[in-house]
């Protein structure tokens, strides 16, 4: 049994290497498709456009725009004293907040009324409105909090007797927020998912188009030893994909790593097993290169980018699709992955995503097995 598997593997890695293109292709997309997500993926939201239209033009509504402008997260667009500057800049993207201050803000600050703005919101890209809208409230809020302490102190009164809530918050596993530690490690699911599966796809199909599959069937080579040894070289190209991708995340991203190594390896090793078997399944049911190519990417991208939990959370989608995601390998890996790159888990935390994808790699290998030798009979 090992002897047969071992020239199946001989046979596979010798055409691997006889096609430089299609090797170079396989080793260089990873890192194309990890730069590419990695530098237009991400959910920061800074330099925020913002317009304002101010009709009072005094030196409150001046420390109120340099109050809203000093953090980064926006910057200011344009100023005018036109309301309809500031509907038109909302309109054709000049800006994607407008802040409208009325005329006597800084009298009735004075007098120690409140005073009042209008804040317009662009809609259109749901995450910069939600961040955008959070952070213009949070900044009024701060400037109306400076406000109040400085009419105290000019009103000699002392407010440090005054019970008042302060909320110390610290953020865990990514104190910076930034959307490359969040995103990479999921990245490295996505982009796994996509290349291991779309290249095992095509493997058995070109098998029976160059019928070398009939010849195979011949010999007293079993179906379980014919996908294990297909599976051995595309294992090994995958871990050089993922230490490729690794470290690319670790030196040029800066992803911590700080869980097991070992958990992570672990994890990948099934996680592949799991994608090439699915990769194996297709190949063995569709008629051609062409049909197994468009049934892996849908296959692969759409519910490693949708159903893993790598951009969308899982607990934020209808409850149905959050069942049907049990059944593929991305969710569970994306979870091993992000704990143990930014929660320093190890085989202790990630457990229960190992058995998951235990399971699902013998069932689907199994599967393909039974699969290409009904066919083959």
């Amino acid at each position: 049994m090992i002897t047969r598997i071992a020239v199946i593997a001989g046979k596979e890695f010798r055409q691997m290497f006889r096609d430089m293109r299609l090797l170079g292709i396989v080793l260089l997309m990873p890192i194309i498709q990890l730069l590419l997500f990695a530098y237009t993926i991400s959910f920061d939201v800074q330099n925020v456009p913002l317009w304002v239209v101010d009709n009072d033009r005094s030196v409150s509504s001046r420390d109120y725009i340099a109050s809203l402008t000093a953090s980064g997260t926006f910057q200011l667009a344009g100023i005018s004293d036109s309301f309809n500057d500031g509907d038109s800049a909302l309109e054709f993207g000049q800006a994607r907040v407008a802040v409208l201050i009325p005329s006597g803000f800084g009298a009735e600050i004075a007098r120690g009324n409140p005073g009042q703005v209008g804040i317009l919101v662009d809609g259109s890209e749901p995450n910069s409105a939600r961040v955008s809208r959070a952070a213009v409230i949070a900044m009024s809020a701060n400037y109306s909090l400076e406000l109040t302490k400085g009419w105290a102190v000019a009103n000699g009164i002392d407010l440090s007797g005054q019970g008042m809530l302060a909320a110390q918050v610290r953020t865990w596993y990514n104190p910076e927020l930034k959307s490359s530690d969040f995103l990479i490690p999921g990245l490295m699911v996505v982009i796994l998912m996509i290349v291991t599966v779309q290249q095992t796809a095509v493997s058995l199909v070109r098998e029976r188009e160059l019928n070398t599959s009939d010849q195979l069937a011949l010999t007293p080579l079993r179906s379980v030893e014919l996908i294990i040894g297909k599976l051995l070289p595309g294992l090994l190209l995958a871990f050089v994909n993922l230490g490729v991708i690794v470290g690319l995340g670790v030196g040029v991203f800066g992803v911590p790593m700080r869980g097991d190594p070992l958990a992570l390896i672990a994890g990948a090793t099934l996680f592949i097993i799991s994608c090439l078997g699915i990769g194996f399944l297709i190949s063995a049911v569709v008629p051609s290169v062409e049909v197994a190519s468009i049934a892996a990417l849908l296959v692969a991208f759409l519910p490693a980018f949708l159903l893993s939990d790598f951009a969308f959370p899982l607990d934020q989608i209808p409850f149905v699709l959050e069942w049907f995601s049990r059944v593929f390998p991305g969710r569970y890996m994306v979870t091993i992955s992000r704990d143990v790159f930014l929660k320093g888990a190890g085989f202790e935390q990630v457990w229960r995503e190992l058995g998951a994808l235990c399971i699902f790699a013998v069932v689907v290998t199994g599967l393909a097995a039974m699969r290409y030798s009904r066919r083959a009979r």
